[in-house]
Order: C-alpha cells, then structure tokens, then sequence
C-alpha cells in the first residue's frame, strides 16, 4: 500500500509515527468539540456503552496514542485501517440509535484502543493478543475482550478494506499532518464517514479532517 509511505516516518513533535500523531490530533478535536457541545443533562442522559468510562481518562489522547504505538507493535497501516473502522462505527451509530456513540473525553481511549486491536488482527500476520493489549489500554482482560466483540457488531464486522478507500484515508491523515505541521492546533467542527458528512456529533472523522485542512 504505497499510498501510506509519507506516513511511516516518525512526527518532527512526538516520539511516534505519524500516522498515529495524524489520528490522534483528529481524534482529540472531535473528544474536544463534543466535550464543549455537551451539556451537563446531555453528559447524564448519554446512552450507556462499554466504551464510556465513568471518569475521563488522566492521560492525553496523544499521549495514548504514543504509548500504544510504542508497545503494539502493529504496522502503520493498521492505524489508517482502524480510522476507517471507527468512521464505520459511528457511521452506523447514525442510522441506528441503539448504536449510537459520541466521541468525547469519556469514550475517545477505549474507542481507540479497540480500533487498532480489531486493525491489527485483520492487517498483521503476527500481533499481541488480548491480554497483552488490554495492558497497553490501561484496562482488564475482561474488558478488552468484551470491548473487542462489542466493537466488532458495531461495524456489522464489516472489515475488509479495499485499496481505494485505504488511499482515501491515507490522504485525509496526510492532510491532517500537512495541517499540523503548519498551523497551531486548533478547534474544528468534527465529525468521522467513507459516505456523507452528518450534522449530529457523531457524524464522522473523515470531514474532521477534511474541513481541518
């Protein structure tokens, strides 16, 4: 997947690959946005879901990108394959309510680890299993395992990715790191989707990007 080369390299900022440094800044606007959009009725009346933590989580979204990064092991391709799961996601949380989810402060680190646990065992030949992961994500076993099967119905297990979405994606990361690169952080209206961009905040990650650029 040559479309993915510019993202291999290690960020000018942070001690991780780009890719991550990429997805990790278009993560922490969309947690960034909802966290100021919320209400405090709207926080308490938020459906309940695995992924939601009953406290925020002490470490940056950045942060714990860097550290899962560091300790997966997984190729740089599996973080672009586990945007576009998460874009699925939240795609399918649109059109179903039961499934619907928001991207904030609560839900952003158990949405991401589970991601790229699901990536890296589609994409990688050799990977860490659950447990090994659930130490990387700060969580039990027990978690892991269910934030896995949980994650899995919410995309409709659909998980194969041709290479022209894949090179969609790539170029929306490399725009956001164009982005990063020359301009200060800054909030956007955020969203994550591989169709149409929703008005709801859970729309999708992919017009984050998009309209950061």
């Amino acid at each position: 997947m040559a479309e993915g080369a510019e993202l291999v390299g290690e960020s000018a900022h942070q001690d991780m690959p780009r890719v991550v440094a990429a997805l990790a800044g278009i993560l922490e606007r969309v947690a960034g946005r909802n966290d100021a959009a919320a209400t405090p009725a709207e926080l308490a009346a938020a459906p309940a879901s695995p992924f939601r933590a009953t406290a925020k989580p002490g470490i940056s979204v950045r942060a714990y990108a860097a550290r899962i990064a560091r300790f997966a092991g997984c190729s740089p391709a599996c973080y672009v394959v586990a945007y576009i799961y998460l874009d699925r996601l939240l795609r399918r949380g649109r059109r179903c309510l039961a499934l619907a989810l928001a991207v904030d402060s609560y839900s952003v680190h158990r949405l991401l680890i589970t991601a790229v646990l699901s990536a890296v065992k589609f994409m990688d030949d050799i990977c860490y299993n659950n447990a090994y992961f659930a130490k990387v994500g700060g969580i039990s076993l027990a978690e892991m395992n269910y934030l896995e099967v949980d994650f899995l119905f919410g995309v409709g297990f659909d998980l194969n990715v041709t290479p022209e979405t894949f090179a969609d994606y790539c170029a929306v990361l490399q725009s956001e790191m164009l982005c990063a690169a020359a301009l200060p952080p800054r909030l956007h209206y955020c969203c994550l989707s591989e169709d149409d961009a929703g008005s709801s905040s859970s729309s999708s990650l992919r017009e984050a990007a998009m309209e950061a650029s």
